[in-house]
């Protein structure tokens, strides 16, 4: 499965973005169970503590095991997805952002590559069309 998954990253032109970034970046690049793994990102964006493009994982140190796996959960939705991907991501956690509070919760992308081993805790899910104390409703009802 995972020479598929390169080949397929590297014919959406997924990985080649992957690796030009990380030159660009200054991060040094290694190859980690056929993938490749390039430490030493140090913008401030995005937040997280690795991302991947591609079958690249850019990360500010070193992965553990379990975070490891979780990226090529990552590494494996770019080869269905191709350059999709991040549009898609973006709407994700834009969906997890209205529902819980935060980018991870309910984005599929996460919950699928398993948000515990990425190091995430699951948030519970708020309701739609629950009204506050004071706010707007309440102001509309008094008016």
């Amino acid at each position: 499965m995972g020479s598929l998954v390169q080949v397929v990253n590297w014919a959406n032109g997924t990985t080649l973005a992957g690796l030009a970034l990380a030159r660009a970046t200054g991060c040094g690049v290694r190859r980690r169970e056929g993938f490749y793994e390039a430490s030493g990102y140090r913008h401030r964006y995005p937040l997280a503590g690795a991302f991947t493009i591609g079958s690249v994982v850019l990360t500010r140190q070193p992965l553990s095991a379990g975070v490891w796996q979780h990226e090529l959960g990552h590494v494996r939705q770019y080869a269905f997805c191709g350059p999709m991907f991040l549009p898609l991501y973006g709407l994700a956690a834009g969906w997890s952002w209205l529902r819980c509070g935060d980018w991870w919760s309910r984005n599929v992308f996460e919950q699928r590559a398993g948000l515990a081993a990425g190091g995430y805790t699951e948030n519970p899910v708020r309701r739609f069309g629950r009204r506050r104390r004071g706010g707007p409703a309440a102001a509309s009802a008094i008016a």
